[in-house]
């Protein structure tokens, strides 16, 4: 399976997969409004990779079988004071 990856104009760090490359017809109306412009970063083929850095690859594929695109957020930014709490023992690990 070959995936095509676009990046958002308007978020850091979030790319949407496609199965078709360039047909965004599978995409919500809402989340092509959120996601602005689609910028073409790669045709990303899976079959020849193990793994993928931010994203599960079975998700992936599961989620572009049944749904036609895959949507990628940023990870969360970590709570530096919740982690700094932590180091001083204020709080306890989660």
């Amino acid at each position: 399976m070959i995936c095509a990856v676009y990046k958002s104009a308007k978020k850091a760090d979030t790319y949407l997969y496609l199965i078709r490359r360039d047909d965004f017809s599978c995409v919500p109306t809402e989340l092509m409004g959120l996601f602005g412009k689609p910028q073409f970063v790669m045709l990303l083929p899976l079959e020849s990779r193990e793994r993928l850095a931010l994203v599960d690859k079975h998700k992936l594929q599961d989620a572009l079988q049944a749904q036609g695109y895959f949507l990628q957020l940023p990870p969360p930014e970590p709570n530096l004071l919740q982690q700094h709490r932590q180091q001083l023992g204020l709080e306890k690990h989660p």
